[in-house]
């Protein structure tokens, strides 16, 4: 995993229950720079999430590394989202498809404690951001 993602989740795996990470989750989310308005648009809603999520993915051509922004309506989601894009921000679009982030979110005790929206929500992300690195690979 990144460096990043590493420093991101310290203060979740350092909490020994699961309301602590719950609390970290959402201070997490505090940190995610909210997108501008006029960004949250129609065309870039994550389908299959129940919050509202937008996802704008770009690649750095110079670096060929995937770009994530994005934002959500809903404190937790947006906790779970800044997660999501410290885990893949940074990556190249062949390292995009071998990370699994369920399997990361299951490590930090996350997917027995988030309801089955949630974790739909989660699925549809990474689900959004496997996209775009497979179109950048094509």
């Amino acid at each position: 995993m990144t460096n990043i993602f590493n420093k991101t989740v310290e203060p979740i795996k350092n909490a020994s229950a699961w309301q602590q990470k719950y609390r970290e989750i959402m201070l997490l989310g505090k940190t995610l720079p909210p997108l501008a308005e006029v960004l949250k648009i129609d065309s870039a809603l994550v389908p299959g999430c129940e919050s509202k999520v937008w996802l704008f993915v770009e690649f750095d051509l110079s670096e060929n590394t995937l770009v994530v922004v994005g934002d959500s309506d809903t404190r937790i989601v947006k906790g779970l989202l800044a997660l999501i894009l410290a885990l893949y921000n940074g990556l190249t679009p062949e390292q995009v498809l071998t990370v699994n982030a369920y399997e990361e979110f299951e490590k930090l005790g996350l997917i027995n404690h988030l309801s089955p929206s949630r974790g739909n929500g989660i699925k549809a992300m990474v689900d959004t951001i496997q996209t775009m690195a497979k179109q950048k690979l094509s």
